[in-house]
């Protein structure tokens, strides 16, 4: 039997909406979580198609607010499935924000999330893999292969216990940084 592969087009998903009032921080801006939860959202959408499973959220990588958004502006949020691993997708999303009466579309972040497929025994089943079809495709899933490889050097490193280094040497790694370092 010959394995599965899908078209990254067939689980392309945009989703559209309003910034109300009751989105705004105390600034008038769209609080980063509201939009957080919107790209958790078209990721699941995404890659639940690509996988026909429910999907779980594993990691996020580059949320990088580039312009604040406004209330009363729509926000699109474009997802594609960038790389597929055994279990996991790479899911990209780009996030754009229009001001309806002017027009003018601003691109207010990219990110990607790590989706992980299971099955109704919340087991971790096999995702179909991908049909690279163009240039963009390919490049793509190269990109997604780069972004899970450091992925998985960030978590290590993240994990790295600073214990193991003596008093000494971690205020030696704090050297030039903005702290004052006033233990006794």
């Amino acid at each position: 039997m010959s394995e599965v592969h899908k078209s990254p087009r067939l689980s392309e998903t945009t989703i559209t909406e309003l910034m109300i009032p009751s989105y705004a921080n105390f600034g008038g801006k769209v609080h980063g979580g509201i939009l957080l939860s919107l790209m958790d959202k078209v990721a699941y959408a995404c890659a639940s198609k690509h996988s026909g499973a429910y999907c779980v959220t594993v990691a996020v990588e580059g949320v990088e607010f580039l312009s604040p958004v406004e209330v009363g502006e729509l926000v699109s949020l474009t997802a594609g499935v960038h790389f597929v691993g055994n279990t996991t997708m790479i899911i990209g999303i780009r996030v754009e924000s229009l001001q309806p009466r002017t027009g003018i579309v601003k691109h207010t972040n990219s990110c990607y999330f790590t989706m992980a497929a299971k099955d109704d025994q919340g087991q971790l089943i096999q995702v179909p893999g991908l049909i690279i079809e163009t240039k963009d495709d390919l490049i793509q899933f190269c990109e997604g292969k780069s972004i899970r490889e450091n992925s998985k050097i960030n978590r290590a490193l993240l994990k790295n216990d600073m214990q193991h280094l003596n008093l000494n040497e971690q205020i030696q790694f704090c050297e030039n940084e903005r702290c004052l370092i006033s233990i006794q």
